[in-house]
């Protein structure tokens, strides 16, 4: 394959530049930062921002509005692209309006990434679960064998300098998001992509606001692996819910990929947990590799076999250098992060939008802290944890975790259907749990500093900004 150079939009005139309305949610920022690479000139807005997207901004030199304002548009504006937020529709936003008015042309994250990732070979990683994680991966890799990809990733990265960059090689890696595209196009984010290969971890029912059905929510993701060419290559998780009948929609060649199952192509054996892990890379029972990672968790396990599966089977770089990347990677900001490496009480900072990241997040810092009490912080800020559809959710979520600290219910936007107070999530909680609840971060840190002990370990879990605790509890500890 002859070697590409990542394309710019050239379709679109950049000369007036571009403005990005919502521009500080994770994949907004992180498109920013590949308009800005690409020759835009970028301007943005948006309300209710937090770290570390701020800063984020900041540090690439992109300037940006904190209220909604017709005038924040700069003259000579010449494309908009508007996020996936209600309150950006156009009903509700008067940027929104705005550009509608002076007849400045509208485009979506996803469109804007199809552009960008125009005769690159494209490799998306997708599931309702640890894409940021395994997208930052494959791109460390790559970015190791000194391949210069492209890339987009939903999170911000502890290894790499941004979380998205054009680069000079053929690779472009975009974390596909099963996400409607824009308030006016409901189909998912990565049906707009145009794979190569694709790395399916799991499509466990999420969304249900979106996707009311496990069914409408499974479609979805097959539509996407339809589109994979037969010369591509679907990999995917033995493991991850709904794979396989999913696996069926692809004419590609499929790789099957596994934490310590046999029967997978690609698995793990030999697991040693510690802070350090090592485990055997083994490909149809002929030992590959032997991998050091910081990571911590069985499904980080799976995330560095479902990389390596593949890297591998495409010959992007040696088993070797394979193993020198993963022993290097720090992984992702707010992926069961450690938050204050010097502290005396260890506080880790976790993603928990879904049950499964959060059951993830304890599940990890039960396996590597068996002898430690785990200290849980827990805000339901997505979706799922406010619809009355998952409140069983909260039957057993808490199960291994020695004390619980549940903030308010929070969001952003329009009151969705099935939607729930925080007084009905504390009482179906309390029934299960002898849980604390806290209003804010005043009160939340003021029962931590009652019930942690010397040896406890804390986790913060949420999709949200948590009050501020994210910054405070590290501090405190």
């Amino acid at each position: 394959m002859k070697k590409n150079k990542a394309k710019k939009p050239a379709r679109l005139n950049r000369s007036g530049g571009v403005h990005l309305i919502g521009i500080c949610g994770a994949g907004m920022s992180a498109l920013a930062v590949l308009l800005k690479e690409s020759g835009w000139r970028v301007s943005g807005s948006d309300e209710g921002v937090f770290e570390p997207i701020v800063s984020y901004l900041h540090k690439n030199k992109i300037s940006f509005h904190k209220t909604h304002r017709p005038e924040n548009i700069p003259a000579g504006t010449n494309l908009v692209v508007v996020g996936k937020h209600t309150g950006l529709a156009v009903e509700d936003n008067s940027e929104t309006r705005e550009a509608i008015k002076r007849k400045i042309p509208i485009k979506s994250l996803p469109e804007m990434l199809a552009l960008l990732s125009e005769g690159t070979e494209n490799i998306v990683v997708t599931g309702s679960f640890g894409k940021s994680t395994l997208t930052a991966l494959i791109t460390w890799c790559l970015t190791e064998a000194r391949k210069d990809p492209s890339y987009f990733i939903g999170a911000l990265p502890l290894n790499l300098k941004n979380s998205s960059h054009l680069g000079k090689g053929r690779e472009f890696v975009l974390e596909g998001d099963e996400y409607p595209s824009a308030n006016w196009d409901k189909s998912s984010k990565f049906l707009h992509y145009k794979p190569t290969s694709v790395l399916l971890i799991s499509a466990e029912h999420d969304h249900v606001n979106i996707f009311p059905t496990e069914k409408s929510y499974i479609t979805t993701y097959k539509k996407l692996v339809s589109k994979i060419p037969k010369q591509g290559l679907l990999v995917y998780s033995l493991n991850g819910k709904n794979n396989k009948e999913i696996a069926k929609d692809a004419s590609s060649k499929h790789l099957r990929y596994s934490v310590d199952d046999k029967k997978a192509d690609w698995y793990a054996q030999n697991i040693k947990y510690k802070a350090v892990t090592t485990f055997d890379l083994m490909r149809k029972g002929k030992k590959v590799a032997r991998i050091e990672t910081i990571l911590l968790g069985k499904h980080n396990i799976e995330n560095i076999v479902g990389a390596g599966a593949l890297l591998l089977e495409n010959k992007k770089l040696s088993p070797a250098l394979f193993a020198r990347a993963v022993k290097n990677f720090k992984g992702i900001s707010r992926r069961i992060e450690l938050k204050n490496p010097k502290g005396k009480i260890p506080v880790y900072d976790g993603f928990g939008s879904s049950y499964e990241k959060a059951r993830a997040i304890f599940d990890a810092l039960r396996l590597h802290f068996p002898e430690k009490r785990l200290i849980a912080v827990f805000e339901p800020h997505a979706f799922s944890w406010r619809n009355k559809k998952f409140l069983p959710w909260y039957k057993n979520i808490f199960q291994g975790v020695d004390e619980v600290i549940l903030l308010p219910a929070t969001s952003r936007g329009k009151k969705g259907p099935g939607e729930i107070s925080t007084e009905e999530i504390w009482a179906t909680a309390k029934k299960h749990f002898p849980v604390h609840t806290a209003k804010g971060e005043k009160e939340a840190l003021k029962i931590l500093k009652e019930i942690v002990r010397d040896g406890d370990v804390i986790a913060l879990v949420s999709s949200g900004p948590m009050f501020g605790l994210t910054e405070s509890v590290p501090k405190l500890f």
